[in-house]
């Protein structure tokens, strides 16, 4: 989808990128293709024709850094295809206290996780980081990232694809819970408890089935942000194709 965006590009809103699209101009070759396009003058056409050979460059290198900074929030899901296999789904918990306590990042068949007091470090998660291009969350923009970058110095340094505002737009209010149990998402019972409870009865207890609970609790949370992103995906560029016109 990435590659039919020109909303990346400098004054081009969606409105502008609409008409683009309607004066038969599908994709990034399309553009480059033809010399002139209506609502554009020459030399806005010469600067745009520099800016998509540079994103297509940036794609071929697997570079979505490019991106961070033209292309809005609630439009990196135009990312998400092109990435695909090299995203990675991130979701922290935290204690009573606000405090990280969990990270677990995973790409679309493994998950890794970084506790507190075992192997939570800001070079373990810089590192697991390291191996992708895209990182989803839910709500991470205001949570997630946030939290990591003031505790642990951690800057997620590709592009970011916030699933929390998306599902807003598409009518799927609430938490990720509410949204999984919109989309028919289930999870087993045991696994809709409180976190910080779970934390803190490890911490009472010593137990490790507590805190093995709690990576269990963290690891289905990140299951299905790979669901919602699946169909968060596919009703917005199934919306943006109308436009397109295929």
């Amino acid at each position: 989808m990435i590659r039919k965006s020109f909303i990346f590009l400098e004054k081009v809103g969606s409105g502008k990128e609409k008409n683009i699209w309607n004066s038969g101009i599908k994709d990034w070759n399309d553009f480059l293709r033809v010399d002139k396009i209506k609502g554009i003058s020459v030399r806005s056409k010469e600067y745009y024709n520099r800016k998509i050979k540079e994103a297509k460059e940036a794609l071929v290198n697997e570079e979505s850094n490019y991106f961070i900074g033209k292309l809005a929030a609630v439009e990196t899901w135009r990312l998400y295809d092109y990435f695909k296999e090299e995203t990675g789904y991130l979701d922290i918990e935290v204690d009573s206290v606000g405090k990280v306590i969990v990270v677990g990042i995973s790409d679309y068949y493994n998950s890794n996780y970084f506790v507190k007091g075992v192997n939570l470090s800001k070079g373990e998660i810089e590192k697991e980081l390291s191996k992708y291009k895209l990182i989803v969350t839910f709500n991470g923009g205001a949570f997630d990232l946030p939290k990591l970058r003031k505790e642990m110095g951690i800057v997620v340094k590709v592009a970011h694809l916030d699933l929390k505002q998306l599902c807003v737009n598409l009518g799927l209010v609430g938490g990720l819970k509410e949204v999984e149990k919109r989309l028919g998402l289930g999870r087993p019972a045991h696994l809709y408890g409180n976190p910080v409870d779970l934390w803190k009865a490890f911490h009472a207890s010593g137990d490790r089935e507590y805190l093995d609970l709690l990576l269990e609790y963290n690891g289905e949370d990140i299951e299905n942000l790979k669901s919602v992103a699946g169909f968060v995906y596919q009703k917005l560029s199934l919306k943006l194709n109308l436009h397109v016109g295929h």
